[in-house]
Order: C-alpha cells, then sequence, then structure tokens
C-alpha cells in the first residue's frame, strides 16, 4: 500500500530523482523520458474514458491504466533480473498475451482495412488515438532507453502491443458510429 503524507520531498530539486532501488538519476535520463511518456499516456487514456460509453471499454481502458502504473514502476527498477515479486512491478508475458487476446477479439467484428485512417471519428475514439500516439512515443523512448540501460523485455513488449491495442479499440469505437475515417491520398492536390 503507498502511503504519501508529503507531495514534494525537495530531492529533485537539482533535477534528479530516485528510482526503485534508491539510486539517483538526471530527470533527462533515457529512463525517466520514457516513465514520463508512460504517464502522458495514462493521463490521455484517462481523458479517453471521460468519452468511452461501452461497458467493456471502459474495463479495458481501466485495466490498462492501472497497469500502466505497473509499467512505470517497472521501468523504474533498475537491474537484470526481470522476475516479479512481492515487493517488485514487473510486465509479465502473461499481461503482453491478454493484449493480444483482447485485440483479436475487437478485431473479429472489424472490417479488414482497405486504407490507412485518420486519427478522428467519434471524440472516444479521438482520445484513444491519441492517446495511441503517445504510446508509440513512449515505445521509441523505450527502445533509446534500453540501449543505455537494461529494460524488461515484456515491457518493451507491452508498450509495442498496448498501441496496436489502442488502435483497434479506437477502430471498433469508430465502428458503432459510421466507421473510420479513411485516408484520401493526394485529395487536396
Amino acid at each position: 500500500m503507498v502511503k504519501l503524507n508529503r507531495i514534494y520531498t525537495r530531492t529533485g530539486d537539482r533535477g534528479e530523482t530516485g528510482l526503485v532501488d534508491g539510486s539517483r538519476v538526471a530527470k533527462s535520463a533515457p529512463r525517466m523520458q520514457v516513465i514520463g511518456d508512460v504517464d502522458e499516456a495514462n493521463s490521455a487514456i484517462g481523458v479517453a474514458l471521460l468519452h468511452v460509453t461501452d461497458p467493456l471499454h471502459r474495463l479495458l481502458l481501466g485495466r490498462i491504466q492501472n497497469e500502466m502504473f505497473d509499467l512505470g514502476a517497472d521501468l523504474a527498477t533498475p537491474g537484470d533480473d526481470f522476475t516479479p515479486g512481492e515487493m517488485t512491478l514487473r510486465i509479465t508475458a502473461g499481461q503482453v498475451e491478454r493484449l493480444e487476446r483482447e485485440i483479436d477479439a475487437m478485431n473479429e467484428d472489424l472490417a479488414a482495412l482497405t486504407s490507412f485512417i485518420l486519427p478522428g471519428g467519434q471524440p472516444a475514439a479521438a482520445h484513444v488515438h491519441l492517446a495511441r500516439a503517445i504510446v508509440r512515443r513512449a515505445e521509441r523512448q523505450a527502445v533509446a532507453a534500453a540501449q543505455a540501460v537494461m529494460l524488461n523485455p515484456q515491457a518493451l513488449a507491452y508498450i509495442n502491443r498496448l498501441s496496436d491495442h489502442l488502435f483497434v479499440l479506437a477502430r471498433a469505437i469508430n465502428a458503432g458510429a459510421g466507421g473510420d475515417v479513411l485516408w484520401q491520398p493526394g485529395a487536396t492536390r
């Protein structure tokens, strides 16, 4: 259980922050960049939830929001042992596989793509698309960070799969209200 009595600690005033093991790193470190992007994506999902009305979609996004906190904890835990423990949060293959099952289930009811789609449509879908784009940035940052420090391979897979999940979810939301907004190459020439 997390208990915070004070929000500010003043320990970051010099541009450093603490990791799970107590070590300190620059707030500009690659690891911290991806953690920030994961936090931003989670916030974007929170905004999307203001517009999502389908109970199943809300359930999926709520579970993902919780897992994104787990993902942040995983990314903030240095080391090369990626085994989850009672006091160590790590993203697992089972979480990645669940995302895949959910993608497949949502995709079953969708028409095959015949064009790239524009990020828009219904407000809920547009917000999910925005969250997807932020997740893709988080993935790019995670790949960059993994070149400098050890990161859990399952965390990297989760971020990759999550962007796919959000893409298909946005399509599912739009399918119930007129369908995807299709790209029309060169339409404004």
